[in-house]
């Protein structure tokens, strides 16, 4: 469809809105980077994104899905609802090495823009703060809770090395495998105990040996969470933190079996037992929708970004989100906005150094532009409107 005299000038006034917000929006990115919150804790970043949307007249609720450092922005009530999901965790350690001060104000920034032309446009605009990304699943418990029953297109980027519209992650699970031995002087009673160290020793060379027979897409990786208290002491508890990822659902639940028979051996190998918790909701594969991401490649390209090309897109997944629940249940995108980190990738602390670089600043502004464009297109084509519009009613009356 043609762009009509309405919708040129629906793109140009929200552009107009989030170049004018963008010293705003640059300086939301580096509050948030400059005091870094863990997973559930996140306050005063949740207060420094509230504050600009407050003011523009969005209306927040906060404790959404009963979580303190979660909250939804509403302005407008057109029938087509955008989702501008908000990420705003940082790891531990290495502060925002994943760049959620980016993600964070760029939901902003589309917001604002797409404020200036709600009601032209039908839509009802959605600011997500949606917590616990790198550890929790906020976005999954979210989804679970209704928060993202009325989205009609849920819309989000996510900074990294180079440009990918239709980026791909794993799905994940988040284990705690504890072992339980007994305790026993090591020099004068050794065949006392039961050692849970050696268990945990046994368990990762079983998981070690298991990597060969691996499918595709299919990883595990994890931490010794807990060896033992002293030298001196057999360990009578030991405990592994461990991620297991794969490319879909079926082959993470194929991967869990596999796991568990190495669990099992290496409690079963010294005597031990031992127990398997789940520390955070699993994460689904990214599933973006074609036709979104379509939108989404025309007007990153259109800011002068060079995205890779589509057939290399799901060549490398780019770790594991709870963006993919949301996209395997509403139509949404996840796309990677690119920043030069010297050669750094996400999770590494040049990467949280470069979150704020001049670089960072520029994927601020070209994303929030991105997204309110996309949102801009989707609304006017009746195409897109009209099946946006039919998958929510028809989302809402299954969960009638």
């Amino acid at each position: 469809m043609a762009p009509s005299r309405t919708g040129e000038f629906s793109a140009t006034a929200a552009d107009t809105a989030i170049r004018a917000a963008s010293d705003e929006l640059i300086a939301l990115s580096h509050a948030i980077h400059a005091e870094p919150e863990l997973a559930f804790a996140e306050t005063r970043s949740v207060a420094k994104i509230r504050e600009p949307l407050t003011a523009r007249g969005f209306a927040v609720t906060t404790g959404v899905a009963g979580l303190p450092t979660a909250f939804r922005a509403v302005y407008g009530s057109g029938p087509l609802t955008v989702g501008l999901c908000a990420e705003y965790d940082a790891l531990p350690e290495i502060g925002h090495a994943c760049g959620h001060n980016i993600i964070a104000a760029t939901a902003v920034g589309a917001a604002l823009g797409l404020a200036e032309v709600a009601d032209e446009l039908g839509l009802t605009v959605i600011v997500l703060g949606t917590p616990a990304e790198e550890s929790g699943g906020g976005k999954v418990l979210m989804l679970e809770a209704g928060a993202f029953d009325d989205i009609a297109m849920a819309l989000m980027v996510h900074p990294g090395p180079s440009d990918i519209v239709g980026a791909r992650s794993l799905a994940l699970a988040d284990l705690a495998i504890t072992f339980h031995g007994r305790e026993a002087h090591a020099s004068a009673a050794p065949e006392l105990g039961r050692n849970a160290g050696d268990a945990v020793t046994l368990t990762q060379v079983a998981l070690g040996l298991l990597r060969q027979h691996l499918r595709p897409g299919q990883q595990l990786h994890g931490i010794v969470a807990d060896g033992g208290v002293a030298p001196n002491i057999v360990p009578g508890r030991a405990e592994l933190l461990y991620y297991l990822r794969a490319t879909d659902a079926a082959s993470l639940d194929d991967l869990m079996r596999r796991a568990k028979a190495c669990f099992e051996a290496g409690a079963l190998a010294t005597g031990c037992t031992h127990d398997i918790r789940t520390l955070a909701p699993t994460y689904t594969e990214l599933t973006p929708d074609p036709a979104l991401s379509q939108l989404y490649r025309a007007q990153i390209t259109g800011l002068g970004r060079l995205p890779i090309a589509p057939e290399l897109e799901g060549l490398r997944p780019l770790g594991s989100t709870d963006m993919g629940n949301v996209t395997n249940v509403v139509p949404g995108i996840h796309p990677v906005i690119g920043i030069d980190a010297g050669g750094a990738v996400t999770h590494q602390p040049a990467f949280a150094a470069a979150a704020v670089n001049a670089s960072a600043d520029r994927a601020v502004l070209d994303g929030a532009l991105a997204l309110a464009r996309t949102a801009v297109a989707a609304a006017r084509d009746e195409v897109h409107r009209d099946r946006l519009l039919h998958t929510l009613v028809e989302r809402q009356e299954d969960i009638r």
